[in-house]
Formats: structure tokens, C-alpha cells, sequence
């Protein structure tokens, strides 16, 4: 409207006439605007200014005086951003540029009176920040004259009704409670556990944690309602829990809660699990104004826990199965060997190999153990010249490692009792390969050179019956065993898509 259009030029036009220096700030502290006045006692052109950090543009000096005043005129602003409410410094020293008689400029140190205002748009967000500043120089010079009276607090309840007083002992108090705040925020920022603020019904961020960030992806929440800076949370529940905190006043703790983050941009939702605690923040009227988070990232207890007790099931299961096997290679052992010398040398060496790869699995976590290990493990003994082993690296699951470990042990000790392993010249090949990746088989032979001659043995014994019923029973695999007459051997086809495998 017209009215509103000439109401907004008379205010302009009475910014840029007042006696008094203004300018306004960006929340990010980059000049936005300045009357006649602050470009009169500053020295600068408006062109040089708009658009300019104010610390960029007016440096704290290289005294400890500038420093300081650079960190309360800083601190000023950083109150009115985070506190959304006027703040004021009741003295800072500046120095402008004068132009003397003689037309030289030199610096001369004023003192000023600032007050800084939250301009705010029509959401309510600060948009500016109005810097207002009155010369009181004289009134400090005549102050700091009469220092030395005796009688100086009469003196400057003459002179200025003892108003500067009283404002240094605000401003000292100020910048008290402002040191104060700055060891609280690094407190809050170093915190180990995620936190964040949140107020009003909808949940804003008002601040977080470096913890809280790392949370959620690093992601910029600040001032933004939670259902916009994490929507992937919205249908998750937990909206519904601090809208009930915030009802009610009581506060709500969450256990090894599971909560799916987008912590990548554009990527999959991960679930992590969290301890935390909603707890509601109230005003001095005592009612809920927000809700202060705080947690942590328990993720890796949660799996962890969920890994040994899966660990444990497993544990049991195995070691009833270790328990038949056990009881099944005694009562095998048993019936081919009826002196009870040889039945202890048998059964324990055969226990010893199971034990071996036991070892193996121990080292992994149970989690697996590799193929060749498993071979080096059980023929170790016979030395690396007379055992050649040629394949790829194969990754074995739990189960599938235990039953190829007794194989290769009856294997090893059959060709050291009977076969080429009996004799000085003796060798043993063993070559493997992995057929379709997709769905993998081990394709494994073992073949004795240079022994004895080879004959079928009438029955089969203890080994053969071993070796046969855990590759079709166990491993739902194929075996061939060939007891030619210039060298036993076998041939397996076992697969491994069974169990989990590090191919």
C-alpha cells in the first residue's frame, strides 16, 4: 500500500539522518546496511562495507585492549543469536579517524555505548542484527579526570547520577556470566554422548553436539523442525514420544532403541541402536518450553550381545555334535582295534585332529578357517617335501572345516601306514579348485605317489567309513575312492555355499 510504502521510505530517510551511528549485521555478521553517522565516524565508504565480515573489515589490533574489546563486541552478537533478545555493552573502546587543522588524519580512541537488537522476519527468524551506539568519550574522560579524588563516588554521582558505574559493574557481571556460558557450551560440545536441544511444539533444533552431528550424518539442523532435518525418523515413533514428554512434563528413557538414519546423502536408511533420555526444559513460568536430548550410540554393544548369544547357541550346538563325534570315532576305533594299546593310540590321535581344527577355528571366532591351514595342520608332520599342496585360498565355514580336518587326518594316516607315506620315496599331491562362483564347489584330490603297491582292502574300515559318511552325510558332498595299484586315491566334490565363506 501507498501509506506503507512512504512509511518505510520516512523510516530509511530517519536511519540515514540520525546523529547517532546504526548499521545492520547478517546473522552471519556481514554488514547489510549503515547510516550516514557509522560511515562518518568509521572512515569507510558503504561500498566497502556491505557484504564484509565486520572482524574482516575491523581487525582487533595487535594490543591486548583490541583483542579484548574484538571478543566482547563478538560475544555481544553470539548472545543476541542464541538468546533471541537485545543485548548491551555498557563501554568498548574504538578508535575512528579525525582530520586535524592542519588536514592530516590520525586515530583517536572514542569510547561507545552499544546496544545490539534481534530484527526478526514474519516466521520469527533473525534476519538482522541492529547495532546502535552513542559517543560517550567525554563522559569517560571527565570520569577517568576525577579518578583520583578522594571523593570520586560523589563525584560520579554528580556528574553522571553514577550511570557508568553501575553499567561496568553490569558489564562486568556480563562478561562473568558470559565466560561462564562458554565453558558450559565447550562442555556441551565435547560432551561423549550425543545432545541436542529442541523447542516448541515442533520440535526446532536449537543446538547439537559435535556428537549428535557425527549421529545423523553431519547434516545442518540448526533452527530447523525435526520432522524437516530428519524425516526419515517421522513414522519411527519417536515425534509421538516428545510430543508426549512435552505434554506431560515427565521424561522418557529409551533402551538399545533401534532408529533408522539416512547418514549419507541419498543413501540407505542404517539402523543404529540407542540409549537415550528425553528430558523436558522448562521456563520461568514452569511450564515445558522444550526438550533436552541426550544419549549414546550403543550399536556395537547391541550387536555384540546379539553375536555371543548367537555364539553361545552355536557353541552348544557344536559341541553336542563334537560329543557323537566323539562317541563315534570310540566306538569305530573300538571295533578295529581290540588290544586296548592300539585303540588308545588311534582314538587319541584322532581326537588330536579334531582338536587341531578346533585351534583353527578358535583363532577366527569360530567364524571360519582356511582350507589350506586345515591341510598344513594335519600333515605338518610328514614334512613340506613329501606333501605338495597346490589351490586358491578357500574359506571354510565352522562345520564344513571340522569334517574336512578328520578326513585329511585319516587320509594323512592311512598313506603313513599303508601308503606312500610308508616308504622313504613316497609322495602325496593334493590339488584343489573352486567350480561356479555363483554357487561354489570345492573340487579337492588326493593322490599318492611312489608307495608300495596298492590292493583294495577286503572290508572298509574305520577311515574309509569316516571319510565317506561326512562328505555325504555332513557335507553333502561326493567322494571317490580309487585304490589303484600305483597309488591310492581320492577325489571330493564338496559344497560350500552351505556356510558362509571368505573365497
Amino acid at each position: 500500500m501507498a501509506t506503507s510504502g512512504g512509511l518505510a521510505v520516512d523510516l530509511a530517510s530517519a536511519f540515514d539522518a540520525s546523529p547517532n551511528p546504526y548499521m545492520l549485521l547478517t546473522p552471519e555478521l556481514r554488514y547489510a546496511g549503515m547510516n550516514r553517522a557509522y560511515l562518518a565516524v568509521t572512515g569507510a565508504t558503504r561500498e566497502a562495507l556491505i557484504g564484509q565480515n565486520i572482524f574482516d573489515v575491523f581487525s582487533a589490533g595487535p594490543t591486548e585492549d583490541g583483542r579484548e574489546n574484538a571478543r566482547q563486541l563478538r560475544a555481544s552478537f553470539e548472545r543476541v543469536l542464541a538468546e533471541n533478545r537485545p543485548d548491551h555493552l555498557a563501554l568498548i573502546r574504538y578508535a575512528i579517524p579525525v582530520t586535524r587543522e592542519d588536514g592530516t588524519t590520525e586515530l583517536e580512541d572514542r569510547f561507545w555505548s552499544a546496544t545490539h537488537t534481534p530484527i526478526h522476519d514474519d516466521t520469527g527468524r533473525i534476519v538482522y542484527i541492529l547495532q546502535h551506539t552513542t559517543d560517550i568519550t567525554e563522559l569517560e574522560r571527565l570520569r577517568r579526570r576525577v579518578a583520583e579524588d578522594a571523593d570520586r563516588e560523589a563525584l560520579d554521582t554528580v556528574l553522571s547520577g553514577n550511570i557508568l558505574s553501575r553499567a561496568e559493574h553490569v558489564q562486568e557481571d556480563n562478561r562473568r556470566l558470559q565466560s561462564e556460558h562458554n565453558r558450559l557450551l565447550e562442555m556441551f560440545m565435547q560432551a561423549p554422548g550425543f545432545v541436542a536441544v529442541l523447542v516448541g511444539p515442533e520440535h526446532v533444533f536449537q543446538t547439537h553436539n559435535a556428537a549428535y552431528a557425527q549421529l545423523i550424518g553431519r547434516r545442518d539442523i540448526t533452527g530447523l523442525p525435526l520432522r524437516d532435518a530428519l524425516p526419515e525418523i517421522t513414522d519411527q515413533g519417536f515425534v509421538s514420544i516428545l510430543d508426549a514428554v512435552r505434554e506431560t512434563g515427565e521424561a522418557y528413557e529409551g533402551r538399545a532403541a533401534p532408529v533408522k538414519l539416512q547418514r549419507t546423502p541419498d543413501g540407505p536408511l542404517e539402523t543404529v541402536y540407542l540409549d537415550f533420555i528425553y528430558q523436558p526444559i522448562r521456563d520461568a513460568a514452569g511450564k515445558v518450553a522444550g526438550i533436552f536430548v541426550q544419549g549414546h550410540d550403543v550399536t556395537d554393544n547391541v550387536i555384540a550381545a546379539e553375536r555371543q548369544k548367537l555364539m553361545i547357541d552355536e557353541l552348544n550346538h557344536r559341541v553336542k555334535n563334537t560329543l557323537a563325534t566323539v562317541q563315534s570315532i570310540a566306538m569305530q576305533t573300538a571295533r578295529s582295534h581290540t588290544e586296548p594299546k592300539t585303540f588308545a593310540e588311534s582314538f587319541q590321535a584322532r581326537l588330536m585332529a579334531l582338536s587341531h581344527t578346533h585351534d583353527l577355528l578358535t583363532r577366527s571366532h569360530w567364524e571360519g578357517a582356511d582350507l589350506r591351514a586345515i591341510l598344513e595342520h594335519e600333515t605338518e608332520a610328514h614334512g613340506p617335501h613329501r606333501i605338495s599342496l597346490n589351490g586358491q585360498p578357500v574359506g571354510l565355514g565352522p562345520a564344513t572345516a571340522l569334517s574336512l580336518g578328520m578326513i585329511f587326518h585319516e587320509l594323512a594316516t592311512n598313506a603313513t601306514k599303508y601308503g606312500a607315506l610308508s616308504t622313504p620315496d613316497g609322495r602325496v599331491l593334493v590339488d584343489w579348485s573352486i567350480a561356479d562362483q555363483a554357487r561354489p564347489v570345492l573340487h579337492l584330490s588326493w593322490r599318492e605317489l611312489d608307495g608300495p603297491p596298492v590292493t583294495e582292502p577286503a572290508r572298509r574300515g574305520f577311515g574309509s567309513r569316516l571319510i565317506e559318511r561326512n562328505v555325504r552325510h555332513d557335507l553333502a558332498g561326493e567322494v571317490k575312492l580309487d585304490y589303484a595299484t600305483a597309488g591310492f586315491s581320492a577325489e571330493f566334490m564338496v559344497p560350500l555355499d552351505r556356510e558362509k565363506t571368505n573365497d
